[in-house]
C-alpha cells in the first residue's frame, strides 16, 4: 500500500515538472492595418497658351521718303516691279509669297525682254523655276518706265515692292491698287551703299524677317572690312595702276566706260586708279583720246564681262586700239563677272570686289579661292552654292580669269 502511494506521488511530480518545462506560445501578432492607397495625384491645370499677338500697324518711311502704314509679317501675296525690285526682295523676303512676276523674269515666255538671258543673274539661277510658274504683273525690263496697274491688280497682291523712284507715280499707283506700294533703292555705291543696306533692313521690318536682314547687312559689312584691312597699309608707290572698264549699262558699255578713282571698288580695295581727276559720276565714259593717253600707265586691266559683246566687234574692226595699253601688251588683262543686268547683281558686285583686290594684290589674297568665295557669298544671299552656275552662263565666258587676249578677242 505504501508502495502504491509512493508511485502515485512520483507520477504527480513528473507531470508537474513537464508542465513547468513548456513555454507558453506567443500570442498571435496583430495583422498590420492595410496601408492607405495614395490619393491619385491631381493633374495640373492646363496652362493656357497666350494667343499669338496680332500684327500691329506701324508707320515706315520707304527709300524715297514716303511714309506708309504697314502691318509687318501680315502679307501673303507679294508683287515686285521695276529694275532690281524682285532681286532685292529675294535677298530677304520669302519668294513663296510671290503672286506675280515681270515677264523679263519668266524665261518660259516667248514674247518678253531677253537682253539679259545670257547673263548670270543669281536671283534667277536660284528661283527661276518658281518665277516661271507665276502670272505676269507687267513686262518689265529697261524700257518699262511705268507700272502696269491692270496686270498688277489681276495678281491680287496685298503689297507691292517697287523700284520706280518717283514719289508722285508711286502715290498714284498705291491709290489705284488700294494696297501699300513700298519703294526700294540701291544707291550709287551698289552693294556697299547705305541705301541698299537700308533697303534690306526695310524689307526685314515689312516681312517680319529682321534677323535675316541684319545677318546679311552684317555679312556685307564684314566682307568690306576684311578687304579694307588686307589692303590698308600698302604704300602708294608699291601699288600698280589699274584700269577698270566695261562698267555701266549692259547694252551700252565698252572699254571706254570706266570706273574713276571715285568708283566704290577702288575705295574699298585701296586701288591706284589710272583714271583720275574727272568730275561727275564714279562710272562714266571717257574719250578715246584719253584712253590712248593713259595706255602706257595701265599696269592691269580689269574688264567686266558685260562689255565683251561690244568690244569684240570693235577689236575686229580696229585691232590696234589696245596697242598703247601696257597691260594688254604684257598679258595683264582680267575678266570679272557682269554685275549690272536689270540693275545691280549685288552679290556679283561683292564677289567682283574680292576678285579685283586679289588680282591687284595677289600676295595679300593668296588664301582666297574665287570659287569658294563665290559660293560663300551666294550662300549668304540665297542659301545656295551658285559659283558653278554663274561661271556656266554664256556671257560669263567660263568665270573669273586672266584673259589670253589673242585667243579671247582674236
Amino acid at each position: 500500500m505504501k508502495r502504491a502511494i509512493a508511485m502515485m506521488l512520483a507520477l504527480i511530480m513528473l507531470l508537474a515538472l513537464c508542465a513547468c518545462g513548456q513555454t507558453a506560445a506567443p500570442a498571435p501578432a496583430e495583422e498590420p492595418a492595410p496601408a492607405e492607397e495614395p490619393a491619385p495625384a491631381e493633374e495640373p491645370a492646363p496652362v493656357e497658351e497666350p494667343a499669338p499677338a496680332e500684327a500691329q500697324e506701324t508707320t515706315i518711311t520707304d527709300m524715297i521718303g514716303r511714309e506708309l502704314t504697314v502691318v509687318p509679317g501680315s502679307y501673303k501675296r507679294v508683287v515686285c516691279i521695276g529694275a532690281g525690285a524682285l532681286r532685292m526682295y529675294s535677298y530677304v523676303g520669302d519668294v513663296a509669297l510671290l503672286c506675280g512676276v515681270e515677264d523679263i523674269d519668266n524665261t518660259t515666255l516667248a514674247e518678253r525682254p531677253k537682253m539679259f538671258d545670257s547673263v548670270a543673274r543669281p536671283y534667277m539661277l536660284a528661283y527661276g523655276e518658281l518665277f516661271a510658274a507665276l502670272p505676269s504683273c507687267g513686262v518689265g525690263g529697261p524700257q518699262a518706265q511705268t507700272a502696269e496697274a491692270e496686270k498688277i491688280l489681276a495678281c491680287d497682291p496685298d503689297i507691292v515692292i517697287s523700284e520706280y523712284e518717283d514719289v508722285e507715280k508711286e502715290d498714284a499707283l498705291q491709290e489705284q491698287l488700294g494696297v501699300p506700294v513700298v519703294t526700294l533703292k540701291m544707291g550709287p555705291g551698289g552693294v556697299f551703299d547705305e541705301s541698299f543696306l537700308g533697303t534690306l533692313r526695310l524689307l526685314g521690318v515689312i516681312f517680319d524677317n529682321e534677323e535675316k536682314a541684319e545677318a546679311l547687312v552684317s555679312f556685307i559689312e564684314a566682307e568690306r572690312a576684311e578687304i579694307e584691312r588686307r589692303t590698308a597699309d600698302i604704300p602708294e608707290e608699291e601699288k600698280p595702276s589699274v584700269y577698270i572698264c566695261g562698267l555701266g549699262n549692259w547694252g551700252t558699255t565698252n572699254h571706254l566706260m570706266v570706273g574713276t578713282e571715285k568708283y566704290i571698288v577702288c575705295r574699298v580695295a585701296n586701288l591706284k586708279n589710272v583714271v583720275t581727276g574727272l568730275e561727275g559720276a564714279a562710272i562714266q565714259p571717257i574719250e578715246e583720246e584719253l584712253f590712248v593717253a593713259l595706255g602706257e600707265d595701265m599696269d592691269i586691266i580689269i574688264m567686266d564681262a558685260a562689255a565683251v559683246k561690244n568690244i569684240k566687234p570693235l577689236y575686229a574692226e580696229k585691232p590696234a586700239m589696245f596697242d598703247t595699253c601696257k597691260a594688254w601688251q604684257e598679258g595683264e588683262v582680267y575678266l570679272e563677272m557682269a554685275y549690272n543686268a536689270y540693275y545691280t547683281n549685288c552679290e556679283i558686285a561683292l564677289i567682283n570686289t574680292w576678285f579685283t583686290a586679289k588680282t591687284v594684290y595677289p600676295d595679300r589674297f593668296e588664301d582666297i579661292d574665287m570659287t569658294a568665295k563665290t559660293n560663300e557669298i551666294t550662300q549668304a544671299f540665297f542659301g545656295m552654292d551658285l559659283a558653278e552656275q554663274i561661271a556656266a552662263a554664256p556671257s560669263s565666258f567660263g568665270g573669273y580669269q586672266k584673259i589670253d587676249t589673242t585667243a579671247f578677242f582674236g
